[in-house]
């Protein structure tokens, strides 16, 4: 069973930056595709960021050009470094991995393992 933990979410006035990561138990999730997505106060759960195993990737509309997802393999970790932040931006992320390694897909439905969560909260 794959474990799937985030750090790095808190608190950051409008135009900052934050770093998020996601680590995997398993050796396995090496291979895995990885997805970001994240859930406004009183909104459904929505797309971020999407990376396949040979690092291509796919981005929402709402974030592309301010946020990057990246992998280290070696780490077994995927990242999201988040820049220009807006409040609309507030939200609880979740890493995702996905058993197609090749998709870079924003249906949440191909993901077969999510983290528990971080808070990410942009003051105006």
């Amino acid at each position: 069973q794959v474990q799937l933990v985030e750090s790095g979410g808190g608190l950051v006035q409008a135009g900052g930056s934050l770093k998020l990561s996601c680590t995997a138990s398993a050796r396995t999730f090496s291979s895995y595709a990885k997805g970001w997505f994240r859930r406004a106060p009183g909104k459904e759960r929505e797309f971020v960021a999407a990376i396949n195993w040979s690092s291509s990737t796919n981005y929402a509309d709402a974030v592309k050009g301010r946020f990057t997802i990246s992998r280290d393999n070696a780490k077994n970790t995927v990242f999201l470094q988040m820049n220009s932040l807006k409040p609309e931006d507030t939200a609880i992320y979740y890493c995702a991995a996905s058993a197609l390694r090749f998709t870079s897909s924003s249906d949440s439905r191909l993901y077969d393992y999510w983290g528990q969560g971080t808070q990410v909260t942009v003051s105006s």
